[in-house]
């Protein structure tokens, strides 16, 4: 492929995966400000205009939908490109066709919400299919700069492959933080934040009284608390065992640093759920951690599973002869 495609094609991930990002960051803020039926029950149209009356929860709700058109857009731009330049690179086409599924699931399940009422555990799971495109943007845009890197620099050899153990603790990670994950958009669908009042005790409490909302808030902090050491033990390892892999290394520190922002972040939502504006910048904020942090580990368990066995092999190839950047 010709170096000046490639880069034309990084350029254009970046912009998906900054785009995927603000879906997110506005579907969550069409949560927060509980704007999802700021349109009526109608889709596409809002309150039967293609250019709704203002109102600050048909605006929110209305820029949601017009952001994901733009990025549905780009998304459907990258694929083909992808599709009809890339399709040796198999890592790649099959982020590109992730984005593709992911952002189409997630578009249909934003429009039966509007359509038809959904309960807490769907539109939790709405939000977990939010995460799963912008994290395969995410590994698409990695994709593409480690392609494009190639092609302007010489191989480089890592003296090392990444266990079968550490791989697996990783992929396991991985997983248990997607169901955090959901738990946590589960306590926000519910509107349960206010379930535990303080941090870290709960109701002034080691052990609240378990019902309600105070059960839902309670057994995501214990969740989140067992993934906070999953994630330290696995930046531990990236630290001290992988020196020779710097990609590697750098994914455990960054994993850490991710999951030490998204527990105090959770800690801000707690002191200020009694002001809205604050309460409204904190949840953002929150979200943007949890992007990050499931987005780095889905690169990580990526690359781990490209490292395995031969250190030698190259991400995303087929050819064993081409080595790792």
């Amino acid at each position: 492929m010709k170096t000046n495609l490639t880069i034309q094609i990084k350029r254009l991930a970046y912009a998906v995966c900054i785009g995927m990002f603000l879906v997110v960051l506005n579907g969550a803020l069409v949560t927060k400000t509980e704007s999802g039926l700021g349109c009526g029950n109608e889709w596409p149209l809002c309150n039967g205009k293609f250019v709704p009356a203002y109102t600050i929860e048909s605006m929110v709700e209305y820029s949601h939908r017009a952001v994901t058109g733009i990025v549905g857009l780009m998304v459907l731009a990258v694929f083909v490109l992808v599709w009809r330049h890339m399709k040796k690179k198999r890592d790649a086409f099959l982020y590109a066709s992730s984005i593709l599924l992911f952002t189409v699931v997630q578009a249909i399940m934003g429009a039966l919400a509007v359509v038809y009422t959904q309960s807490p555990p769907v539109m939790a799971l709405h939000f977990g299919f939010s995460l799963l495109a912008f994290a395969s943007s995410f590994l698409l845009a990695a994709a593409m700069r480690r392609y494009a890197k190639e092609q302007a620099d010489s191989p480089r050899v890592y003296p090392r492959a990444v266990t079968d153990t550490y791989r697996y603790s990783i992929w396991l990670t991985l997983l248990y933080t997607y169901i955090v994950v959901y738990v946590g958009a589960f306590v926000r669908h519910t509107d349960s934040s206010g379930g535990c009042m303080g941090w870290p005790l709960c109701n002034g409490q080691v052990i609240p009284e378990l019902s309600g909302g105070t059960l839902i808030v309670f057994m995501h902090r214990l969740a989140a608390l067992l993934l906070f050491i999953l994630v330290a033990w696995i930046a531990h390892v990236a630290y001290h065992s992988y020196k020779d892999i710097p990609e590697i290394r750098s994914c455990g520190v960054w994993t850490l640093v991710l999951c030490v922002g998204q527990v105090l972040s959770g800690a801000l939502v707690v002191f200020t759920i009694s002001n809205e504006n604050w309460l409204l910048f904190t949840s953002l904020l929150h979200t943007v951690f949890i992007c990050g942090q499931f987005s780095v580990l889905c690169h990580m368990s990526i690359r781990a599973w490209q490292l395995r066995e031969d250190p030698n092999r190259v991400a995303g190839h087929s050819d064993k002869r081409e080595t790792a950047v």
